[in-house]
């Protein structure tokens, strides 16, 4: 088990008004850029969070120079898990606004407020900042719009893998108790616990910076894959019987048909159609065991309520 050790460098408060914001950012060796992003948030948040994700390099120095409170897990947990430890904070700091942003430059602190001010104003819970497709290359501009349209989850989001996005208390509060997973899918299940406890979400046009080179150190193509794995298992888990259950159901009704048409062939015929019998098992055996499986994870699914 991996324990986690917070460095508390906290900056008192430099901005007016009611609300207090944090900016967090999770981190995975990002020691190249850490520094400028962690002063420039500085100048529009309260504090700057740096969540070290098991870095290798010198990230949580850097970070910590530049006046960031550094949480370390010690090991790479994942991108969800960083986000988790940042809501924790958030909320035991008692912050009224956490803005979350990417360590390696593309997002512009500078543009904070852009996002604050919906939540400040209380006209949005969870505010995403958007990318335009003329700032993405090419490669990502696809995936980005597959992932836009199983991720919104009923909402009209016109970047839903954008980490750039501010949350205020009670959103805070509702993700902390909702969110599970510990990988890159922590943005469209943010969209799915929105949702489920009817929380608004607007949007805010941003900037992003990509440069000569893509600076993530996530595989877009991997990235992609976890994604859609992550929403198809969330939405199986959240309704196993309609996903899981119903088609094995479907599946054991439309071999039992061709079971019985096979035997009805060979007691008319006395001839064995081998062809039908073997399809008539390949839907029975895994209907049967869809159905199951639906089951007794809508039966766990009733006991965790």
């Amino acid at each position: 088990m991996v324990n986690e050790t917070t460095d508390a460098t906290a900056i008192p408060s430099r901005r007016s008004g009611r609300m207090r914001t944090l900016a967090a950012i999770p981190c995975f060796n990002e020691e190249v850029a850490i520094g400028s992003v962690v002063l420039m948030a500085r100048l529009h948040a309260d504090e700057v969070l740096v969540v070290d994700d098991g870095c290798t390099d010198g990230t949580a120095k850097v970070a910590r120079d530049a006046g960031a409170t550094v949480i370390s897990h010690g090991a790479q947990m994942g991108k969800g898990r960083g986000i988790k430890s940042a809501l924790r904070y958030a909320v035991d700091q008692n912050y009224d606004c956490l803005v979350f942003m990417d360590g390696d430059g593309q997002h512009n602190p500078g543009e904070i407020p852009l996002l604050t001010e919906p939540i400040l104003a209380d006209t949005a819970d969870l505010v995403i900042g958007f990318r335009t497709f003329d700032q993405m290359p090419f490669y990502r501009r696809f995936g980005r719009a597959v992932l836009d349209i199983v991720s919104s989850n009923g909402y009209s989001i016109t970047d839903s893998q954008c980490g750039f996005r501010a949350l205020n208390r009670r959103t805070m509060e509702a993700m902390l108790n909702t969110l599970r997973k510990d990988d890159f899918s922590t943005e469209s299940e943010m969209l799915r616990a929105a949702q489920e406890n009817h929380l608004r979400v607007g949007e805010t046009p941003i900037n992003c910076k990509y440069g000569d080179f893509d600076t993530s150190t996530k595989n877009p193509l991997s990235h992609g894959i976890e994604v859609l794995g992550s929403i198809f298992w969330l939405t199986v888990e959240k309704r196993p019987l309609l996903h899981i259950g119903l088609p094995g159901l479907a599946a054991i009704l439309a071999g039992m048909f061709l079971l019985l048409q096979f035997l009805r062939g060979f007691s008319e015929t006395g001839l064995v159609q081998i062809g039908q019998g073997m399809l008539a098992s390949l839907l029975l055996i895994p209907g049967t065991v869809a159905l199951m499986v639906g089951l007794m994870l809508a039966l766990i699914a009733r006991l965790r309520e």
